[in-house]
C-alpha cells in the first residue's frame, strides 16, 4: 500500500476575471496532518473544495487521484462515498435538530422505510463519544456553543467512515480551551489512521499539530516542508513572498484631547433576567488614540461595545456618556452614527455585510443620506466614494460591483472598514478586526487603523490577540467578569501583566 494518499497534479481553476488556482499540486501522506498555509485568496479553500467535489470534475483542469486510484467527483456525494469529508469554516448544522439528527442528516438509519430512532440515537451517542462530546444525543445543536458543534461536525464525518478529513479554518471562533481539545481530538484520530488536511491562519497551533505544511501564495505551490524544525517566520516569508521583519507597521501617535467618556456603565443580559454582563465600567478615549480592551471570551468586550453603539445589546442600560465634554443619549444605532460613533462587529458576515450585495451598496449603507440628491441615492456618487476606498484601502476586488460574499476574509473586512470610514466617525469601535485573515491581510488593517489614529480618530480596538493589543495600542484596558480591572499604558504591558488583570474576580457576574 502506497504511503501516499492523495495526489492533485495540475489543479486549476479559474473564475470569473480571475485565476483562483494554477498548475497547483500537492501531496498529502497517510495517516498525517497536512497543514495548508496561505493568505486570503491564496487559494486555499478552493482548492479544497475542488477535492471534496464542491467544484465538480470539468469545472477545473487536473488530476485526482486518491488511494491509488484516479477520481472525477460530481459532487460532495461522490467525495464521501470515497471517504473524503470536508468541515467548512461556516459549519452546516441543522440549528433546529438534534445532534444525533445532525450527525446522520442524509445517511438516516431507517427500518424498514421508518428512521429507527433508538439506533440513530445510541449510535450518535458511541461517535459522540469517539470526539468528547459528552451529551445528549437529543440535545438542540442550537443550545450548544461553537466549540461542541465543532464536535458534532467531525462526528458527523467519522460517521461516513472518513479516511481524509479536511477542516477549513476549525479554531478561527473557539476560544483556547476549545481549540486545544480540538487538537487534541486530531492527534487521536490521526493515531487511528484517519488523514486531516487543516486550513489554519493561526501559526503557532499548525506548528503545534502537523506533520508537514504545504504553503500556496496567489494561487501557486510554494512549496511543501516538514513541520519540524519549521518557524512562523518562515511560513509567513513564504505565504507573503517577504520576510516581515516586523508584524506591526511603525507608527508614532500623536495624541490630542478626550473625545469619549464612558462612566460607570452598567449593561444586563437581554435573556438571562438580573445577569450583569458589564459591571459599573469607565473609559476614556483620546483624539488619535488607539485603546485596547482586553478580555478573556465572556468578559463582557462585545457587550460593552454593542450597547455604546445605540443600545443595539443588551437591557436595563444605565451610566453616562460624555462626547467633546457634552452628555448624549444614544438610543439607536442612528443617534450613535449621527453623533460620529462607528462599531464594526466582530461577525463580520451575518451582521457586518450584505453577502449578495456588491462592495458598492456595502460601503454606502450606513450613510446613504450623504449620497440623497433629491430623496435618491446618487448612483454615480456612490460609485465614486465606493471605487476611492477600494483603491485606497487596497480592496481586490476587479469592481465595486463585484459581490461582497466572493472576497477572502481580509478583502470583506476592509469593506466593513469602508463603510464605517465613511459615516467619519471621531471614534470608531473595532470588534476583532483582524480574525480570520491571514499576516499579510492583518498587516494591511494595522496600517489602515493607524492612519485613521493619525487623521484625529479615537479607536477602540478589542482583540483576543494579546499580541495584537500589545503590538497597536497606546493603552490598554482589562476586562474581567464584566468589571474593568486595569488601565496600562503601551510601555508597561506584557502579557502576562495583561493575562493576570484579565483573570482577576472571575466570579460570575450577578
Amino acid at each position: 500500500m502506497s504511503d501516499t494518499i492523495l495526489r492533485m497534479r495540475g489543479i486549476t481553476k479559474t473564475f470569473p476575471g480571475v485565476k483562483a488556482l494554477a498548475d497547483v499540486n500537492l501531496e498529502v501522506s497517510r495517516g498525517e496532518i497536512h497543514a495548508i498555509c496561505g493568505e486570503n485568496g491564496a487559494g486555499k479553500s478552493t482548492l479544497m473544495k475542488v477535492l471534496s467535489g464542491v467544484y465538480p470534475h470539468g469545472d477545473y483542469e487536473g488530476d485526482i487521484e486518491f488511494d491509488g486510484q484516479e477520481c472525477r467527483f460530481a459532487g460532495i456525494r461522490d467525495s464521501e462515498h470515497r471517504g473524503i469529508v470536508i468541515i467548512h469554516q461556516e459549519l452546516a448544522l441543522a440549528s433546529n435538530l438534534s445532534i444525533a439528527e445532525n450527525i446522520f442528516l442524509g445517511n438516516e438509519q431507517s427500518k424498514r422505510g421508518l428512521i429507527d430512532w433508538n439506533r440513530t440515537n445510541a449510535a450518535a451517542a458511541e461517535l459522540m463519544k469517539r470526539v468528547g462530546l459528552n451529551e445528549n444525543p437529543v440535545t438542540q445543536v442550537l443550545d450548544l456553543g461553537v466549540g461542541k458543534q465543532q464536535l458534532v461536525e467531525i462526528a458527523k464525518a467519522l460517521s461516513k467512515r472518513v479516511q481524509l478529513l479536511i477542516l477549513d479554518e476549525p479554531t478561527a471562533a473557539l476560544n483556547d480551551d476549545d481549540s486545544e481539545h480540538l487538537l487534541g481530538l486530531l492527534r487521536g484520530l490521526r493515531d487511528q489512521g484517519i488523514t486531516c488536511v487543516i486550513i489554519s491562519h493561526k501559526l503557532n497551533e499548525v506548528l503545534a499539530i502537523a506533520d508537514r505544511v504545504t504553503i500556496l501564495r496567489d494561487g501557486k505551490t510554494i512549496t511543501t516542508l516538514p513541520a519540524e524544525g519549521l518557524t512562523e517566520d518562515k511560513i509567513i516569508s513564504g505565504m507573503v513572498g517577504r520576510d516581515l521583519d516586523h508584524r506591526f507597521p511603525p507608527h508614532e501617535p500623536t495624541i490630542g484631547d478626550e473625545v469619549l467618556r464612558i462612566e460607570n456603565w452598567s449593561v444586563h443580559s437581554p435573556t438571562q433576567h438580573g445577569r450583569l454582563l458589564v459591571d459599573n465600567a469607565s473609559l476614556n478615549l483620546r483624539r488619535g488614540e488607539i485603546v485596547g480592551l482586553a478580555g478573556l471570551m465572556g468578559a463582557g468586550r462585545t457587550e460593552l461595545a454593542m450597547s455604546v453603539f445605540g443600545r443595539s445589546y443588551g437591557t436595563g442600560i444605565s451610566g453616562r456618556i460624555i462626547k467633546d465634554g457634552q452628555e448624549i443619549r444614544l438610543r439607536s444605532v442612528r443617534e450613535a452614527i449621527k453623533h460620529g460613533i462607528a462599531y464594526a462587529t466582530e461577525d463580520r458576515k451575518r451582521y457586518g455585510l450584505n453577502l449578495i450585495e456588491d462592495i458598492k451598496r456595502n460601503v454606502s449603507a450606513a450613510a446613504l443620506g450623504k449620497l440623497a440628491r433629491g430623496g435618491w441615492v446618487d448612483d454615480n456618487e456612490e460609485f465614486k466614494v465606493a471605487e476611492e476606498y477600494r483603491r485606497s484601502l487596497n480592496i481586490k476586488a476587479p469592481s465595486v460591483s463585484s459581490i461582497t460574499g466572493k472576497l477572502s476574509g481580509g478583502n470583506q473586512q476592509k469593506v466593513v472598514l469602508s463603510k464605517w470610514i465613511f459615516t467619519d466617525p471621531d471614534v470608531l469601535i473595532l470588534d476583532e478586526p483582524t480574525r480570520g485573515i491571514d499576516v499579510g491581510a492583518k498587516y494591511e488593517i494595522y496600517t489602515i487603523i493607524n492612519r485613521l489614529a493619525d487623521e484625529g480618530k479615537a479607536v477602540l480596538l478589542i482583540s483576543s490577540e494579546l499580541p495584537e493589543l500589545l503590538g497597536l495600542c497606546d493603552r490598554i484596558y482589562t476586562l474581567s467578569a464584566g468589571r474593568i480591572t486595569g488601565e496600562v499604558p503601551r510601555a508597561e504591558a506584557t502579557q502576562e501583566g495583561l493575562m493576570t488583570l484579565m483573570t482577576a474576580g472571575q466570579e460570575a457576574p450577578r
